[in-house]
């Protein structure tokens, strides 16, 4: 008799502010697929500038022009992933609130993070490692780059 194994899939959800993914992301997905049973959630923040309302209808158009790129680069995050990605444009800007509107939604084990460092938010103590870390989840950050999108 062979033995069943019970371990639970990961669903570890990305959150990136590239709508084509870096190699550095890519590079992370393969490494956390390697690491064991895994499912990946993708949410891209939206490109529009957090001061337009979240029914402002230029976020909304934003989020769709980048949900078309999104889709033309899926084939590599799922290459990376050795799998089917859930990915999507977030209607948010601002990743705390993107991340905080899928943890509400869907179950999440662990958090891939690739957005940029802002270092006066870390001196008040408002950067997302301290706002994340009453989830209890592991978060790991991955370096964000510029990108060409």
């Amino acid at each position: 008799m062979t033995a069943i194994d019970t371990t639970p899939t990961a669903r570890v959800l990305v959150v990136t502010d590239h709508i084509l993914p870096t190699a550095d992301l890519v590079e992370a997905v393969r490494r956390r697929a390697a690491a064991g049973d895994v499912q990946f959630r993708v949410v891209v923040l939206n490109p529009a500038h957090s001061e337009f309302h979240v029914l402002h209808p230029e976020r909304r158009v934003k989020a769709a022009e980048a949900e078309l790129a999104l889709r033309q680069a899926l084939p590599a995050l799922e290459e990376a992933a050795g799998g089917h990605v859930i990915a999507s444009v977030s209607v948010r800007h601002d990743p705390m609130d993107a991340i905080e509107e899928t943890l509400f939604s869907e179950p999440i084990d662990e958090i891939l993070i690739s957005v940029p460092h802002h270092h006066l938010a870390e001196r008040l103590h408002q950067d997302l490692p301290h706002r994340l870390r009453h989830y209890g989840l592991p978060v790991a950050f991955i370096p964000s780059q510029p990108d060409s999108s």
